[in-house]
């Protein structure tokens, strides 16, 4: 592990007090991330000065960011986007982004693995395509009046942070 404990244990325990909240109930509560942002970023100041606080503050603005169009698409809640905003928070540089982008994948498999056991993974490939499709013909600029048919499928995105959050505690220097 290339983080020190102080970064890695509170990291652990926010991913899975989270998942363990979003199984549950299917919501990642203000209370637990929240708090975590602002102990994030007050840690990072105490222990690593200025340089530290922009380096977390960064870190947990790119990542929270980077979820904020799924949000207002409705594929995910305003809890995951929190969530991995602390833990962006927690990792800083460049690890927030590993963390992200892990997780971005265990999403995917898992959603892919729903969609075959549920029988609806050519609707749900089908729907990608079309997003895709959609984006491309946009040039990336939000917009639109087409929908895309989903599945409906749902599943407690935190886990896929709590997975995305491992592998980048142990991501090699």
């Amino acid at each position: 592990m290339n983080v020190p404990l102080w970064v890695a244990a509170p990291v652990v325990v926010i991913a899975a007090l989270a998942a363990q909240a979003d199984v549950r109930t299917r919501r990642i509560p203000n209370h637990l991330t929240l708090p975590a942002i602002g102990i994030a970023l007050l840690s990072h100041w105490i222990l690593r000065g200025p340089q530290g606080l922009a380096d977390s503050a960064t870190a947990m603005a790119i990542v929270g960011c980077a979820l904020l169009p799924g949000w207002l698409m409705r594929w995910m809640g305003a809890g995951d986007v929190k969530l991995v905003a602390a833990l962006g928070a927690w990792l800083g540089m460049p690890l927030a982004v590993v963390m992200l982008l892990l997780s971005l994948v265990a999403g995917g498999v898992c959603s892919l693995v729903l969609a075959a056991r549920r029988r609806v993974l050519v609707r749900a490939l089908h729907g990608a395509a079309a997003l895709g499709t959609m984006a491309l013909a946009q040039g990336g600029r939000p917009g639109g009046s087409a929908t895309v048919a989903t599945t409906g499928i749902r599943f407690p995105f935190a886990l896929a942070v709590l997975a995305g959050a491992a592998g980048a505690l142990m991501w090699p220097a």
